[in-house]
């Protein structure tokens, strides 16, 4: 019991760390591209800044809507907060270092990725606010359709790697990261990944012009920092199974295996996060229109596509039997 209370700290506590100058790295790169300071007041070059962010929306009252439904309305971030958190019980950060070894990793992860769309759809109509329940609307159908491409993208990985454990996917790699063979299904995954999380260019649930902030219009102190957590650590969590997925995990690239399989890890996984960073800096925003005609007309037929071609390759050759 008292090992499983200290693994799960020793999983919570970085994690939470990172969401938290995740938040202060994007800031700061998004200053220097728009040749402005920012955050560098709160400690010294405002490294205490997201700690001060905290504090400040932990201690603000929080504000229920007179017309919401209570119950829901409290329920929606804590779902979606504690179901970001869930999905990082399989991730590997090295050999051997992770909270839990499952032979079926990626059926489990996107098990926990299709429950996500219940806090949105909640938050948006426990809120009572025709602004929240478009924008939780919009965020629904946008989810349903990319975790199909993501869905069909890690298929392609799974037969490759013969194993639906995320162990062995990172361990079959080691001759060849699947990000070459698989290239454009790599560009692919990690498109669908900005959708899924709600991030440019594809942030239309959140769109400030339109829907003022969308689902979350209505939320306040704790039930909003929640929202903001959950929606950060899940695109640490799209960056770190872009990794192991195409990346070989923990792996060191040619003969640098003398550095630590985690350091490796992290190296990665910050690569992902600069660039989901750059796209809000440097993308404009999808229409509607444009967003769902991308995932159901190019995106699902190309990846399908692939995918019935990848199997066909490998059995041609037997690697798959």
């Amino acid at each position: 019991m008292f090992n499983i209370i200290l693994k799960t700290i020793f999983l919570i506590l970085p994690l939470l760390i990172a969401v938290a100058y995740f938040t202060l790295a994007e800031r700061k790169i998004l200053s220097s591209i728009q040749r402005r300071k920012g955050p560098n007041v709160v400690g010294t070059f405002g490294l205490l800044q997201p700690l001060a962010d905290g504090l400040k929306l932990f201690v603000k009252e929080t504000v229920l809507p007179s017309n919401c439904d209570v119950v829901l309305f409290i329920l929606a971030p804590i779902l979606t907060f504690f179901l970001s958190l869930l999905s990082w019980v399989v991730i590997p950060f090295g050999h051997g270092m992770f909270y839990a070894e499952l032979n079926i990793g990626i059926l489990y992860l996107l098990a926990i990725s299709s429950l996500g769309v219940y806090g949105i759809i909640i938050a948006g109509w426990s809120s009572n606010s025709k602004y929240a329940f478009l924008g939780a609307l919009r965020s629904t159908a946008q989810m349903v359709s990319y975790e199909l491409t993501i869905g069909f993208s890690i298929l392609s990985v799974v037969v490759c790697a013969k194993s639906l454990n995320l162990v062995d996917i990172v361990l079959s790699q080691q001759n060849v990261w699947f990000c070459i063979p698989l290239f454009p299904i790599f560009i692919i995954f990690f498109i669908s990944s900005l959708a899924e999380t709600n991030r440019h260019p594809f942030d239309l649930p959140e769109a400030e012009a339109e829907l003022v902030s969308g689902y979350n219009v209505e939320y306040s102190a704790m039930g909003f920092a929640l929202f903001f957590l959950g929606e950060y650590a899940n695109m640490l969590l799209m960056s770190s199974l872009t990794t192991i997925l195409f990346l070989g995990g923990w792996l060191a690239p040619f003969y640098l295996d003398f550095i630590p399989g985690p350091f490796w890890f992290g190296l990665k996984i910050s690569f992902f996060v600069i660039l989901f960073i750059l796209a809000r800096a440097i993308l404009p925003r999808y229409r509607y229109d444009q967003l769902m005609r991308l995932g159901w007309k190019v995106f699902l037929p190309f990846t399908l596509g692939w995918f019935i071609y990848t199997s066909g390759v490998l059995i041609s050759f037997n690697w798959l039997l």
